[in-house]
């Protein structure tokens, strides 16, 4: 025998395919399930005031059992987990993630699976109740009111000074964020934080000129 054989031999010899029961693979993708599940109801209750898709929520839970499954079988052969590294890498995910925290619950799926997937449930679980209690603690947070929007149709250009003066007493703060003026009127759109917002509405609507006011709330990032 020589050298070549002798070390292909031992190589072998070291990486044979581990005895995985059917009841350590039961086990595995149980506890999987049980804390994919817990992963499907706690997106579902962080994302109630939001856009809410549930086809990404089934994903998270089977992505969960499915990387359980990759990883037990990448532990019972060393042939095996080369192949699945080769087969994985040529995957490409073209979806967009609508809102950052989706990669949170991405990450958090793919993570219950490889600890599950390699037998440290007790890891699993703290990493489940720890996320869970930071997820809910830094949501309860209260954060600044986002600015409304004013629009208003006025009939000059000259009766924006006039428009910006009577807002001043209502608010804390405005900013005009666009402008658009023709030769009979004038539409402009102010970002405001409102005291008292029907006031604000009457006290523009009586102004001489303006045509029409409205102010709308929207979902957009908080200026501070």
């Amino acid at each position: 025998m020589s050298i070549r054989d002798a070390f292909k031999q031992s190589f072998i010899s070291n990486f044979a395919a581990a005895d995985i029961g059917v009841l350590d693979i039961a086990v595995v993708l149980f506890i999987t399930l049980l804390l994919s599940l817990y992963l499907f109801f706690i997106y579902r209750f962080l994302t109630r005031k939001t856009f809410y898709n549930k086809n990404f929520n089934i994903s998270l839970s089977a992505m969960a059992l499915i990387t359980a499954a990759i990883i037990v079988t990448i532990q019972s052969s060393i042939v095996v987990s080369l192949g699945m590294v080769g087969a994985l890498s040529i995957v490409r995910f073209r979806t967009a993630v609508k809102d950052p925290l989706d990669l949170v619950f991405l990450f958090w799926a793919i993570s219950i699976g490889i600890i599950c997937g390699a037998g440290l449930y007790l890891v699993a679980a703290a990493l489940s109740v720890t996320v869970t209690l930071v997820l809910w603690f830094l949501n309860a947070l209260p954060v600044a009111k986002a600015p409304l929007l004013l629009l208003v149709q006025a009939d000059s250009a000259a009766r924006e000074s006039a428009l910006l003066a009577a807002i001043t007493p209502y608010s804390r703060y405005f900013h005009v964020k666009s402008r658009s003026v023709r030769r009979d009127a004038l539409d402009i759109v102010i970002e405001v934080r409102a005291r008292q917002e029907a006031e604000l509405l009457q006290a523009v609507c009586a102004l001489d000129g303006v045509r029409s006011a409205s102010l709308l709330a929207h979902d957009g990032e908080v200026t501070f």
